[in-house]
């Protein structure tokens, strides 16, 4: 890699570090290609990204972001999870490390905030954004179907009652 080609890398990555909400730090060291392209594939469904870094150059590409924090974490065979959805990258990586255990999370970022392998793991059992939206949604319709229901009752008592004394006058 030449030194306009390492800049232009640096740029791309800052501008993922600006545009992003979660990142989510990891050593993949021993994957095969195979598993790789599963990663990247989960990583995708779930709408994530997945990028192998280098990690002198991604440090460069953190200053003057969100993500400094994370400066330390990037040693070794280093690779990041990144989404626009809090949830997604992390509970990506996460459900894939429980499977493969030479995907290994150190940590991550929410934002400012830095979290460790443990934070990650946690903020990964919550639901997704559109899964809460999805709830949402369903407590705001409840109250007018429950209204809807109380509403119709009287009426179809009114209508049974009706109707039983139409029948008691049949039959007299």
């Amino acid at each position: 890699m030449d030194r306009t080609q390492k800049e232009e890398w640096v740029a791309s990555l800052h501008q993922v570090f600006s545009e992003t909400e979660m990142v989510v730090v990891t050593h993949y060291s021993g994957l095969t290609v195979a598993q790789s392209g599963a990663l990247r594939t989960k990583m995708r469904e779930a709408g994530a990204n997945f990028k192998v870094t280098k990690n002198r150059l991604t440090r460069l590409a953190l200053k003057d972001t969100r993500f400094a924090g994370l400066n330390d974490m990037f040693t070794g065979p280093t690779a990041i999870a990144y989404s626009d959805d809090p949830v997604a990258a992390a509970k990506a990586a996460v459900e894939f490390a429980k499977g493969n255990d030479k995907l290994v999370i150190l940590g991550g970022a929410l934002g400012e905030n830095v979290l460790d392998a443990d934070g990650v793991k946690a903020l990964a059992t919550l639901p997704s954004l559109d899964e809460l939206r999805a709830k949402l949604a369903g407590l705001l319709t409840q109250p007018a179907a429950k209204i809807a229901m109380v509403l119709q009752a009287p009426g179809g008592q009114v209508a049974r009652v009706i109707n039983a004394y139409a029948e008691k006058g049949e039959a007299a």
